[in-house]
């Protein structure tokens, strides 16, 4: 596929098959992730993967009002960025919404879908707690949901022209 069609045609999916994500995919979707640009090339992002038989993936449900989405897929991705590997707070998590796209575009590349939980990180600490991982190491920035899809995802875009502070000239 064309990327330019690649990015036009991917959307946000919430409902999701039983099916499960092949090993494979997984790692190619983390690789797409690993390859996004980073100031200084710093790659400050670190991966957490929840599968569907680990009892912290139920467990995420209660920190999120998505709690049908993370229920629903298969894959759970949690997005970090190191504390001890930024240089710059605003330009690392840049790098760390890149780095999501990236997932975001090989999900879809892959036959898959996914979806960006950004609200999960208002329960940041619970979440930390539930994972078992370090608030003093890692900064949480998002939690990807992917599977193979139950239902299409939709999407509207406002015209360029919208969006535009002066006209393209």
């Amino acid at each position: 596929m064309d990327m330019l069609d690649l990015i036009r045609s991917r959307r946000s999916v919430r409902k999701f098959t039983d099916q499960l994500v092949a090993h494979e995919d997984i790692v190619k979707v983390l690789e797409a992730g690993r390859w996004a640009p980073s100031g200084l090339n710093n790659q400050p992002w670190r991966f957490l993967v929840i599968m569907p038989d680990d009892k912290r993936k139920a467990e995420l449900e209660k920190y999120t009002k998505y709690a049908h989405i993370v229920r629903g897929c298969q894959v759970l991705i949690a997005v970090f960025l190191s504390k001890n590997a930024k240089y710059h707070h605003e330009k690392d998590c840049q790098g760390a919404g890149a780095c999501v796209e990236n997932m975001l575009l090989a999900i879809h590349a892959l036959g898959l879908g996914g979806v960006w939980l950004g609200e999960i990180i208002n329960q940041e600490p619970q979440v930390h707690k539930v994972l078992g991982t370090d608030p003093e190491e890692l900064e949480l920035m998002a939690v990807v949901a992917l599977g193979h899809p139950a239902a299409p995802g939709s999407s509207r875009r406002k015209e360029l022209s919208e969006l535009m502070i002066e006209p393209l000239v």
